[in-house]
């Protein structure tokens, strides 16, 4: 439970729910592209990662300077499987 709340409260955010749909149609990104794809300056998105980085959503890696970033597909899935469950719980109580 505390790591669905924590993906959630990562995603409560216009910006990060941006970013994890431009990192969901691609296995990774480099940071200055994500940065020009969601229209954020750099500092901003690397707040932004840092807070995703944090829940588990995204991985990311260095390449010499530069910085590259891809979703953690497990953790995204693991949620899934989390809230599936207490979605099927809620239905069976309330039946």
């Amino acid at each position: 439970m505390r790591e669905l709340r924590a993906s959630f409260r990562a995603l409560a955010d216009i910006s990060r729910l941006n970013i994890v749909h431009e990192l969901a149609d691609r296995d990774e990104l480099k940071v200055s592209d994500l940065a020009k794809l969601v229209k954020l300056s750099q500092p901003l998105l690397s707040w932004h990662l840092r807070k995703l980085r944090r829940a588990g959503l995204i991985i990311t890696r260095k390449d010499g300077r530069q910085v590259f970033c891809s979703l953690n597909r497990a953790q995204l899935s693991s949620c899934e499987s989390l809230l599936a469950q207490l979605v099927g719980r809620d239905r069976s109580v309330g039946a």
